[in-house]
């Protein structure tokens, strides 16, 4: 693995930063679990709400710490925006300075804005990509890690097989890959470490905990629903996004008819109310994962149990080849 922060976990898992869903608490609860916690800042509105997240993360975990020096704790990552439209970025970056999350990951831009002062404290930058245009320009400007987002992620999707993904962009790239798209249990966790990359982006397997900020009806969907229930559009943000339908159902969108592509606007100082996507719901290909609403520490345990168990399928195949 590229990075001694990364080393220290459980297992190589980063409960993904989803939009309205993950805050303090999912993040507290992740890493305390043994894995990277991680939120996107457009979460917390006004900024001084982001103030305080970020000042309760850092006074949990190091609380967490100092409790028991040999626990397995995580990292924690905050996931900001770096889109031009988004005109709270500056403001961002001056908390980002303040708390110094270990890990930072962009969106929906170029890392390029962040990364002067996440190395200044120490700190590495990973880009969210979903091609390789876009990853090697994220390479190009410096950025320690790539994000990259496939076929089968929840909310803003890619529409490269992760595997293939992975292969093209190790044969430019030695850093560290973080590899998401419709990966929901452990065997896909030691499928994507087999295939090159250092970690997994999960997402959709956390919404229904109680951790969550996900609303009750939208964890018993992903409990109900299957990946067949799951529809591709651009018709709600901008930029395509794996939906529930019955979510779409339920906002008075056709699923088989969704608008046009609207302008693309990823300004955190803009108000949540009235926005279409705060009441439609997301989810990746990996829904079918989910059995029940449980914590983050038992969704970790059962990652843990099933990571162990395919890494030793893997290691008895290897043994019997020989």
């Amino acid at each position: 693995m590229s990075h001694k922060l990364l080393t220290d976990l459980r297992i190589p898992v980063v409960a993904a930063p989803m939009f309205l869903i993950s805050g303090p608490e999912m993040v507290l609860a992740a890493c305390k679990a043994g894995i990277i916690g991680a939120f996107p800042t457009p979460n917390a509105r006004p900024i001084d709400v982001l103030d305080d997240w970020m000042r309760t993360i850092t006074d949990g975990l190091a609380e967490a710490r100092a409790a028991d020096p040999d626990a397995v704790i995580g990292p924690w990552a905050a996931n900001l925006m770096t889109h031009s439209t988004n005109t709270r970025l500056p403001e961002d970056l001056a908390l980002v300075e303040k708390y110094q999350p270990p890990i930072v990951i962009t969106a929906l831009g170029s890392p390029k804005p962040v990364i002067e002062v996440v190395h200044s404290y120490g700190g590495i930058v990973l880009a969210d990509v979903i091609n390789l245009t876009l990853a090697k320009k994220a390479v190009a400007a410096g950025a320690d890690g790539l994000a990259c987002v496939s076929s089968g992620a929840g909310g803003h999707t890619g529409t490269l097989s992760p595997f293939a993904f992975v292969s093209a962009i190790r044969e430019f790239f030695d850093g560290i890959i973080v590899l998401g798209g419709g990966i929901a249990d452990g065997y896909g966790v030691a499928g994507a470490i087999a295939a090159g990359a250092d970690l997994v982006y999960m997402g959709t397997r956390f919404i229904p905990t109680a951790e969550s900020k996900a609303q009750p009806e939208y964890k018993q969907m992903l409990v109900d629903c299957t990946i067949d229930d799951i529809v591709v559009s651009s018709g709600i943000t901008g930029t395509p996004a794996s939906w529930l339908k019955p979510s779409l159902v339920a906002a008075g969108f056709d699923p088989d008819n969704l608008p046009t592509t609207p302008k693309r606007n990823y300004d955190s100082n803009r108000s949540l109310k009235n926005r279409n996507w705060v009441d439609t719901w997301a989810s990746g290909q990996g829904v079918g994962a989910i059995k029940d609403v449980t914590s983050v520490a038992e969704v970790v345990d059962g990652l843990e149990t099933e990571y162990r168990q395919s890494v030793a399928r893997l290691t008895g195949r290897g043994h019997a080849a020989e």
